[in-house]
């Protein structure tokens, strides 16, 4: 996977509002099993003190609250019990507490009485994820920084939940059954400090109004919005972090005014929702905008103008067509790094992409042909991905990559080309050709590659005699070659010197001489599973003058095939091999 869509779907793997690890929040919050020694103070059965206000209960299988816990406890940790309620007159002794864990238990709202809290006047944090609530508790501290509610069954919030909290600022409510008549207008009133708040994986048909004003990070993806209300985002002038994706929202959910006030907002998700054009009204400090998997046809350059700051564009899998990014659509965007357009029906690459381009991701589109002039635009590309399109040799232009002089990444892959692209840039690190028709390989092909380090031609129609003298000979610092799944009959000779990883698996190699790996001392990994390999087929000289190598694959061979490493190399077993 490319480094430049690692960064950017990283952040959407992510959890949607991280439930944060007990204690983390406090550095000093001790862990279990850091004291081995017994505490000089009393401390429940079973329980860890290492301190004289740390209690760690966690883990034991507890279906009682505790008894003869400390009045100094100010951090005490429950989680992963079995216990099913708190008991008042319990809690009430523990008046200094600051941060109670209760993750992970079987808690109902039954079990949690309303007057719970009410002693715990210097409470900051408060861990009551995967229980059993189906309400919120209606009074929590003033105290509290961080309120975890997520994973149970919560349907409603009360206005002191979460309201007249002056110093929280994280909320956690994903993974529960709240719909938006279950969260009252002023359920945050006078939290003016809250910073993160996760509604997500809930029941909400609208963006809820009256949030808080201070909002970083906003988290409402996997729930059944179709509308942002006018104006219930234009009081949100610190948010930073929007997610919306897996949502219900068309254009007519959306206004000009929906995002325009979001002045700092650096991250917007709108994927996997059901909109047909670019929103309008997008912020200037907007720097990632994800469109995949919506049903937008075409760009205009119109709705893009005020988002000259975006440098990552995702529309994969949307219904782009032959026109769907007519010339200068994405113009106004100057500072453009990555435009994503996987799976789409995509026939050329588009005119005139903004010249900062860096990384153009086309694969699983229907790009037949690449013109002398068509990448002219986007000198500094670092990354092209056109793979599996349905480009051919014939059709594709000798200067097509002229221009790229810092181009590092090209796949190719999956498409119908007959030969090796000519005039591929001398900056390239990767190339990626497999699955083509590829029936030579010549020298000329792959002169001035002297920097590529990854080459792959897996499933391609190579033999031996394909493969013209002299082919290897620029490619010096070559790490990793991929000829599986061709129709190779022994290694290739005279391989590159650099090359640490060689993949012949699939091939029809029935004999490996004493010769075949002279050239290659570096190896550390020899794939040669499933070829025709017999007991006595590799000589037992191959491997010699290889104290590198660490893995040979000769699995799914006619016979077992039993390699001898290098006494000085250590063995590690593969199955098949050494």
């Amino acid at each position: 996977m490319q480094l430049s869509l690692l960064l950017l779907v990283l952040p959407l793997l992510l959890p949607p509002g991280p439930l944060p690890v007990p204690g983390m929040e406090d550095p000093d919050f001790p862990h279990p099993g850091e004291s081995s020694q017994p505490p000089p103070w009393a401390c429940p059965w079973r329980c860890s003190c290492p301190q004289a206000d740390v209690v760690d209960c966690a883990g034991l299988d507890l279906h009682v609250f505790p008894d003869n816990i400390t009045r100094e406890a100010r951090y005490l940790s429950l989680q992963n019990n079995r216990l099913r309620e708190l008991p008042y007159n319990e809690l009430s002794r523990l008046s200094g507490l600051r941060t109670l864990n209760l993750h992970n238990n079987l808690i109902s709202s039954e079990g949690l009485p309303d007057e719970a809290f009410e002693s715990l006047g210097q409470l900051q944090h408060l861990y009551v994820a995967h229980n059993q609530l189906s309400a919120a508790p209606q009074f929590l501290p003033r105290s509290l920084r961080v309120a975890d509610l997520a994973a149970n069954q919560v349907t409603e919030i009360f206005p002191l939940t979460f309201g007249e909290k002056p110093a929280l600022r994280s909320v956690y409510l994903h993974n529960n059954q709240l719909g938006n008549a279950g969260l009252p207008p002023d359920a945050f009133r006078g939290s003016e400090a809250i910073a993160t708040l996760s509604l997500s994986s809930n029941r909400f048909r609208y963006l809820p109004p009256s949030l808080p004003t201070s909002l970083e990070r906003l988290h409402l993806q996997n729930n059944l919005i179709s509308k942002v209300p006018r104006g219930a985002l234009s009081r949100q002038t610190h948010l930073r972090e929007l997610y919306l994706q897996h949502n219900q929202l068309t254009d007519s959910g959306l206004d000009a005014t929906t995002f325009s006030k979001l002045r700092s907002l650096e991250y917007l998700d709108l994927s996997h929702n059901q909109l047909a054009t670019v929103p309008t009204g997008l912020p200037k400090a907007l720097s990632i905008l994800h469109l995949g998997r919506n049903r937008i046809r075409q760009v205009e350059a119109a709705r893009l103008r005020g988002a000259r700051g975006l440098r990552y564009l995702l529309l994969q899998h949307n219904e782009l067509g032959a026109t769907g990014l007519p010339a200068k659509a994405l113009r106004p965007l100057r500072a453009l790094h990555t435009l994503h357009l996987y799976g789409n029906r995509l026939e050329r690459v588009p005119p005139g992409l903004p010249r900062s381009l860096g990384a153009l991701l086309m694969p699983h589109n229907h790009v037949a042909a690449l013109g002398a002039r068509d990448l002219a635009s986007v000198p500094g590309l670092a990354e092209l991905n056109l793979a599996y399109n349905r480009l051919t040799s014939a059709r594709l232009h000798h200067r097509a990559f002229h221009r790229l002089r810092t181009l590092r990444c090209l796949d190719l892959a999956g498409n119908q080309l007959t030969r090796v692209p000519a005039g591929l840039p001398g900056s390239l690190r990767a190339l990626r050709l497999q699955r083509n028709q590829l029936r030579a390989l010549e020298p000329e092909s792959l002169a001035g590659l002297g920097q590529l380090q990854e080459l792959s031609l897996a499933h391609n129609q190579l033999r031996i005699g394909d493969i013209g003298p002299g082919t290897w000979h620029e490619l010096q610092a070559l790490q990793m070659l991929d000829l599986g799944h061709n129709e190779l009959s022994f290694v290739p000779p005279d391989l590159p010197e650099a090359l640490e990883e060689l993949h012949l698996q699939g091939n029809r190699i029935g004999h490996v001489g004493p010769e075949a790996f002279l050239s290659t001392p570096h190896l550390r990994a020899v794939i040669l599973r499933a070829n025709r390999l017999h007991m006595t087929s590799i000589a037992a000289e191959a491997f010699l003058g290889l104290p590198h190598l660490r893995v040979v694959d000769t699995a799914d061979n006619p016979e077992q095939v039993l390699v001898r490493l290098p006494p000085t190399t250590p063995r590690r077993p593969r199955a098949g091999g050494s």
